[in-house]
């Protein structure tokens, strides 16, 4: 079954990855996770006869790694990524990328907790050991390109790559790939976006792969059991320092052990009661408030995003019309999108106020099922 993400005429030859040379002269370094979808696309490729070479990231401590069941890069995965390049025959490597990972991703999400926000590691992960320091070994090993398992569509349109949702919308990930330059996306493939995950899951059954039935992974990564608390309790301690729970209106209503238990729009777990329900407003890091209200002093219909990254024609001055997505879950709503000021912040306005805008969450614009680009969402 060929892999083919080239939707867009050349006069040379092409591939099904887009490289104008035959599939065994084309070097295609696959990250592998462990999971089914990376698996499956080695196996794809390899199937078509292309030269494959398998990484694989080491992220944790080996003896620690082994004993975690259900994330990525963990040593059972490890251990299943092997077995699948030796099942095809193609060479793989580990890398150990465990400091690369602490000081990028989990250290920066301890920070975005102090600094009251809610941040989305995976992202950061994408933007960080993969897409840098992953790619940047593909291509010492010699790659044309760099093959994910990720759910998103890649194609060329008339001004370079352009990144899509998937044909499967509900594995959609473009979301969490924002970050994405336009380099890096000249170099990479995903050639799961034409594919739905039942597709996938019959595709390594039918190569005979031993992780045709493998479960999805769910929590992050490096948080197991999704006790996030924890994590961000080892790194950064100060996270726990107590505070007060202050209602909009001033009334200080309680107390609370530490602002890491807290993002905007919760309602559960506030402890603290007036008759109607409270939802988290906002969190204040630098006096250690956490300020609660009703619900409809949670919508707005503007938001500032900054460390923004563009992958279209750049907005105009007097704004571009668009949809955003300010959550991985949500359906994309209408925004009007302003330039970046001098200091490299921009305003986006909803058509419709939103609840729970949360800083450390990102906003995504998206013109149909192309992504346009995004930033990370900030205290205004």
């Amino acid at each position: 079954m060929p892999l083919s993400e080239n939707t867009t005429p050349n006069t040379q030859k092409l591939n099904s990855l887009g490289v104008p040379k035959a599939p065994k002269d084309t070097r295609v370094v696959v990250a592998m996770s462990g999971g089914v979808d990376s698996s499956t696309v080695a196996a794809l490729l390899a199937e078509e006869g292309y030269n494959v070479i398998g990484l694989t990231m080491q992220l944790y401590d080996h003896g620690e790694a082994l004993a975690k069941k259900g994330a990525c890069c963990a040593g059972q995965d490890i251990h299943d990524a092997r077995q699948v390049a030796e099942q095809l025959g193609f060479p793989h490597y580990v890398l150990n990328y465990e400091s690369r990972f602490k000081e990028a991703v989990m250290n920066a999400f301890a920070e975005s907790y102090l600094r009251g926000e809610t941040p989305i590691p995976c992202v950061r992960c994408n933007q960080t050991v993969k897409f840098r320091d992953m790619l940047g070994m593909a291509k010492e090993l010699g790659a044309d390109v760099l093959a994910t398992g990720h759910y998103v569509h890649r194609t060329d349109g008339p001004e370079g790559p352009e990144l899509h949702i998937p044909a499967d919308r509900q594995k959609d990930q473009s979301y969490f790939l924002f970050t994405t330059t336009r380099p890096q996306l000249d170099f990479l493939r995903f050639p799961l976006g034409l594919l739905t995950k039942e597709e996938t899951r019959l595709q390594a059954k039918r190569l005979g792969l031993l992780v045709d039935d493998k479960p999805d992974s769910q929590d992050i990564c490096f948080v197991p059991g999704g006790n996030y608390a924890s994590v961000v309790a080892k790194l950064r301690p100060e996270a726990y320092d107590p505070g007060e729970i202050v209602h909009l209106d001033g009334t200080v209503l309680g107390r609370h052990e530490g602002i890491i238990h807290f993002t905007v729009g919760q309602r559960r777990g506030l402890r603290v009661a007036v008759g109607d329900p409270l939802y988290v407003i906002r969190v204040e890091p630098e006096t250690r408030r956490v300020i609660v209200g009703p619900r409809e002093a949670l919508g707005q219909t503007e938001l500032w995003i900054q460390d923004i990254n563009w992958l279209a024609a750049p907005i105009p001055a007097d704004g571009l019309e668009a949809s955003v997505k300010l959550r991985s879950t949500m359906a994309p709503v209408p925004a009007t999108l302003h330039p970046p000021d001098t200091n490299g912040k921009a305003r986006v306005v909803l058509h419709q106020p939103e609840d729970a805008i949360t800083p450390g969450q990102a906003c995504v614009a998206y013109d149909g099922t192309r992504v346009l680009g995004g930033g990370w969402i900030i205290r205004g």
